[in-house]
């Protein structure tokens, strides 16, 4: 996600759109945050979580995971602001202007992008591979003929031209498990699904540490996959 929330260092078409359309407005609005920030602290909805335990794992270095936990936190921090903002806007009545609108827009973006780093996180940190005797091996094989062809599938979408997340998703309506891609937080979500397994392919995920080859960070990513935590997520 090139430069989506704070940390980042580009914005990408849609995020450039949205700055230009709220960012006057928020400047305006919100109080600075070194004046109020023991009031944040204790009436903020979300907390950022501690992830310095993964610091560490083979092939992400400790400048890379940083950084990615500093862009992270911003999400959190966001997500609190832009809540706080509408529910202070629905108090005052300022429903129906284009402030509004934009903000409800926004939120998906920096809760999901909150979110969805949480699960990424999560879902890391392990050693040794999945269990081939477990449910989660066993569906898999299921689904895609095999975990090898699995891997192949959830690889090849990570490695896709464009940025955004690989993730496998477990329907259950009727059981099925899916790889998507994610292009943006807000949009691609599988309604009624839940999330398996998830792979951050924006840039800011690998590019301090391999610059342009994804498939090799992709690689290092699945060595470190916490495969218990993520047999976990399947119901």
């Amino acid at each position: 996600m090139p430069g989506n929330g704070a940390g980042g260092m580009f914005l990408n078409r849609r995020e450039f759109l949205t700055f230009i359309s709220i960012a006057g407005f928020l400047f305006g609005f919100m109080k600075p945050i070194s004046a109020e920030i023991k009031k944040e602290e204790k009436n903020m909805a979300y907390a950022a979580k501690d992830y310095s335990k993964l610091i560490g794992m083979e092939g992400l270095s400790e400048t890379l995971l940083k950084n990615h936990f500093t862009l992270y936190q911003g999400y959190v921090t966001n997500t609190n602001k832009v809540l706080d903002t509408l529910n202070q806007m629905l108090k005052d009545g300022k429903t129906a202007i284009p402030e509004f609108a934009e903000l409800k827009r926004r939120l998906g973006w920096e809760f999901n992008g909150m979110r969805l780093h949480e699960y990424n996180f999560e879902n890391l940190g392990g050693k040794g591979g999945l269990d081939k005797a477990g449910k989660l091996a066993k569906k898999l094989t299921e689904d895609f003929g095999s975990y090898e062809m699995w891997e192949k599938d959830f690889k090849a979408t990570g490695t896709m031209r464009g940025v955004g997340w690989t993730a496998l998703y477990h329907d259950p309506m009727n059981g099925r498990l899916m790889n998507f891609w994610i292009n943006e937080h807000d949009v691609s979500h599988p309604s009624g699904c839940d999330l398996i397994l998830i792979m951050d392919v924006f840039e800011h995920a690998f590019m301090i540490d391999y610059g342009l080859k994804r498939a090799d960070y992709i690689e290092a990513f699945f060595k470190n996959i916490d495969w218990k935590a993520v047999e976990a997520r399947l119901k």
